[in-house]
């Protein structure tokens, strides 16, 4: 896929299904097209071996009709379509919408069980699937070949995980969870309609923005983590409390919004260059990684506005 894109995407080999064949190497005594065999001049051919063109004995010849096939045999033969990507085991847009929604239902379904057990045990299991998450998360990143069950279970963690932190923040400010479910598929709606008429493209000019904000981002999220750990910030959500918060979550929302460009175009770029099929799982991957995030954003930013009501 496209170099530049989501960095889950970055570092497969999407090559295995476009490159071309070796070209098969002579037996011992002869050799390739265009080379004389050793001890025989150009052009003879070794013993026993037909010349270029002629058929073999017992075989057909070159533009000879297949044996038991008729006329009307043949022309069905000749007019049937040529086989499409998912004949020849490439990856297509449909593979990667149907992985996308496998992941989706996971996750669901993962959500789910937080809202059937206890607000403590909620709680626990939105902690094990953070950290759980987090790690399938890098193991699945880092992969050079994709793995649907650790895929899967990544996304069965996250569903923990976002289960868990609705029911707390729903608790606390009744409504969150469905505004931000629906925001999400906004967002995603928006972005992608976007995409397919060519407004919105990660260019390298936006890359290079993207990568400087990315990154500045993640360095304040970890200072906001530390100073809540430590105590040195009693509020909620640390530093991401008032006018501060509220940009940092717009901020933070923009970002996920490019990552899905940055994922739409590695997907077009995987199915243009016939990547194979395997890695729709990846693509799938990357887009449930951004959907997370992206939904976390926008509840947390729902939360910090509701908060300071």
């Amino acid at each position: 896929m496209a170099l530049g894109g989501n960095p889950i995407f970055n570092g497969k080999s999407f090559r295995g299904a476009t490159q071309t064949p070796p070209v098969p190497q002579a037996p011992y005594g002869n050799a390739p097209y265009g080379q004389a065999p050793y001890g025989r001049p150009y052009g003879q051919q070794p013993y026993g071996q037909v010349p270029y063109g002629q058929p073999a004995y017992g075989q057909q010849g070159w533009n000879a009709q297949p044996q038991n096939m008729t006329d009307e045999q043949l022309q069905q033969m000749y007019n049937q379509p040529a086989a499409g990507p998912a004949d020849t085991g490439r990856m297509t847009f449909d593979d990667v919408i149907v992985k996308t929604a496998a992941c989706l239902g996971v996750l669901l379904v993962g959500a789910a069980v937080t809202m059937f057990v206890s607000m403590g045990l909620a709680s626990l299991l939105m902690i094990v699937g953070a950290l759980g998450g987090f790690v399938l998360a890098l193991v699945n990143t880092f992969k050079k070949q994709p793995s649907p069950a650790l895929i899967l279970a990544y996304a069965g963690l996250e569903g923990l995980f976002l289960g868990g932190l609705t029911r707390v923040l729903d608790t606390m400010y009744p409504g969150v969870g469905l505004q931000a479910v629906l925001g999400t598929l906004s967002v995603f709606t928006v972005t992608l309609l976007l995409f397919k008429s060519g407004k919105v493209r990660a260019t390298p000019k936006a890359m290079k923005f993207f990568m400087i904000a990315i990154v500045g981002y993640a360095l304040f999220s970890v200072v906001n983590l530390v100073m809540m750990m430590t105590g040195l910030t009693t509020e909620p959500f640390g530093l991401r409390s008032g006018i501060i918060g509220i940009a940092i979550g717009i901020l933070a929302i923009g970002l996920a919004a490019f990552s899905l460009v940055m994922d739409f175009t590695s997907i077009e770029a995987g199915v243009r260059s016939g990547a194979p099929q395997r890695f729709s799982w990846t693509a799938a991957f990357g887009l449930t990684v951004t959907l997370v995030w992206l939904y976390v954003e926008i509840i947390r930013l729902l939360a910090i506005l509701r908060g300071d009501d």
